[in-house]
This record gives C-alpha cells, sequence and structure tokens, in this order.
C-alpha cells in the first residue's frame, strides 16, 4: 500500500539563538517590534513537511510518493532523495520559481521564530492527486490554500482515505475550509495548539471533530500524545529523548509513524507508539532528515520504550 505524501519540499535554513527571545521581546512595545539575533549557529538542511514525512516513512520501511512542486534550485534535493530511495514520480519542477525555503530561528528554550517564502509551492494545485491501483492511502500535509483545498477533495472524489494535517498552514485555512476538510478526511492529525485552533475556527469541540473522523491524533510534546478514536481516548506515552538537539520536523516523524501504522494495519496503541519513537529519535538530531536506524535497531527501541516487542 503506497502513501501519497502530498505537502511542501523545502530547504531549511535552521539558526540557533544562544539566548531567550523572551528576554529581548517587550510585551509592552510589541506593536513596534525592531529587534535582532545573533546566531552563532547556523545549519541548511533538506526538508518540508512532505520530504520529511516519507524520509521517515521510508526508514521505517514503508512506502510513500511525494507530491510537490519544486523549484529552479531542486538539484541538491533531486540527488538527496535519490540517494535515499524516495520516488520523484509526482515532482514537478517549475523553472521560473524556487524551492519553498524557511528561515527557523531556535532559541535556548526551543521556541521557534519562522520566516517561510513558498516559492513554488505556491502552484502545488498543478499536480492532481491519481487514482492508480498502487495509491491507497493519503496525507494532506501543509502546502498552498488552493493546493490543500483540491487535493483534500481529489483524495475523497477518489475513495482513498487520507489524513489531514493542517500545521503551519492553519492560518490559511478558513472555518469552511477546515470543516470541509475534515468532513472528507479518514484521520485528522494536530499539535495540542492546532488542536485549540481547530476548536475556535470550527465552532466544534475536540469531541465533534473526533466523531467525524476515524481517529483525530493530538500531540502534545513532551506529554506525549492522545488519540481519539472508536469513542476511546489511546494516551500514547512519550519517549524521552537522547538529547533535545533539534525540534524541527519532529512532528512530521510523528506522522510518518502514523502513515506506517496505517499502512501495516497496526492498533492505535502501537501506532501511536511506533510514532511517538519516531519524534524522540527525531528531536535528538540536528536537521529534519538527517536520522538514521536500521529495522532490528528501531525494534530494540521500541522495545526498551514501552517493555514490549514490536511486532509489525
Amino acid at each position: 500500500m503506497t502513501a501519497l505524501i502530498c505537502g511542501s519540499v523545502a530547504y531549511d535554513t535552521v539558526m540557533v539563538f544562544e539566548g531567550h527571545f523572551k528576554d529581548h521581546i517587550l510585551a509592552d512595545r510589541i506593536h513596534m517590534l525592531n529587534v535582532a539575533f545573533l546566531v552563532p549557529g547556523l545549519r541548511r538542511n533538506f526538508g518540508g513537511c512532505a520530504g520529511n514525512i516519507a524520509y521517515n516513512l521510508k526508514l521505517l520501511g514503508g512506502e510513500g510518493k511525494v507530491m510537490a512542486t519544486v523549484g529552479m534550485d531542486f538539484g541538491p534535493y533531486r540527488a538527496w532523495m535519490i540517494d535515499n530511495g524516495l520516488p520523484l514520480d509526482h515532482i514537478r519542477q517549475l523553472e521560473d520559481e524556487y524551492t519553498a525555503q524557511a528561515y527557523i530561528t531556535t532559541d535556548a528554550d526551543n521556541n521557534q521564530i519562522t520566516a517561510f517564502h513558498p516559492g513554488a509551492m505556491n502552484h502545488a494545485h498543478v499536480n492532481k492527486v491519481p487514482k492508480t491501483a498502487d495509491i491507497r492511502l493519503g496525507i494532506v500535509a501543509p502546502e498552498s490554500h488552493l493546493g490543500m483545498c483540491e487535493h483534500a477533495s481529489q483524495f475523497a472524489a477518489n475513495g482513498i482515505p487520507f489524513i489531514f494535517d493542517p500545521g503551519q498552514a492553519m492560518t490559511l485555512l478558513g472555518p469552511d475550509d477546515l470543516r470541509t476538510m475534515i468532513g472528507q478526511a479518514s484521520w485528522v492529525a494536530v499539535n495540542d495548539y492546532e488542536a485549540s485552533l481547530l476548536v475556535e475556527r470550527t465552532g466544534w469541540l475536540l469531541e465533534e471533530i473526533a466523531s467525524k473522523v476515524k481517529a483525530l491524533i493530538v500531540t502534545r510534546g513532551s506529554q506525549g500524545s492522545h488519540i481519539h478514536a472508536e469513542g476511546k481516548l489511546h494516551e500514547i506515552p512519550p519517549v524521552k529523548p537522547v538529547q533535545v538537539a533539534d525540534p524541527t520536523g519532529c512532528g512530521d516523524a510523528y506522522r510518518g509513524g502514523l502513515l506506517f501504522g496505517l499502512q501495516r494495519g497496526l492498533d492505535w496503541p502501537t501506532t501511536g507508539r511506533i510514532a511517538s519513537l519516531m519524534g524522540s529519535l527525531k528531536i535528538a538530531h540536528h536537521g529534519t532528515q538527517n536520522h538514521r536506524f536500521g529495522r532490528a535497531e528501531f525494534a530494540g527501541l521500541y522495545k526498551q520504550a514501552f517493555g514490549v516487542a514490536l511486532g509489525a
């Protein structure tokens, strides 16, 4: 079962500010903010939600294909995807745009300030969800507003179950968009802050949202995650990372675990624990696609974390 992963492919420039944002942003002057941060640490990584999710799914042994629009500077990322066995079937390159770029500054508390240039991602809607025998699962992750709306509609029209992951695109989606896409989706995945926004903007309680899909997954950072499915609440424990190196992309790693569990037909407690462990492994590494492990190693870490063997 191949998953079609709709979302951004981007270059991430990650900068590290060794202080605390809160010490330099004055609450009573926020309306005239003019502040600069010295960032001694800087790294450029391969990223974007779709690229990250596909990378993590591949690590687990799952099958995924990225669907995204990229720009004239895609060459290094193309080589990276080929080297890591990620198919390019649904990547469309636009020669008059740059690939999406994220500029992320992280402080000592792991708070983040991000500037994002969408570039070619603005044209995500030119790609269409294909109705082919191999695509039997999908995810609509953050990309352009039109791309997300159209891809959700195309998944639904083609009878392909998909995860709706509004993520950073929450600000682009209006109440009607959110209600429509929840109604089309089989599963919804958000973090706890996004869950609050979803409740506020749809006018639906969390329990109402959960009742409209097969599962509502809410990640809660170091507190683990909650999976609301079939009238039950599955509390997924967190996995303590070896170190907290870089939080960027942890949510995407988690979603790679979700897709793997869905592809394998695993129950929610197992799927959630796989996803939780993926987030922990990612946060211990700088960059969103620099963590690696073998199948046996992952199984060992799973048993160490949860006290039971992984039967997938």
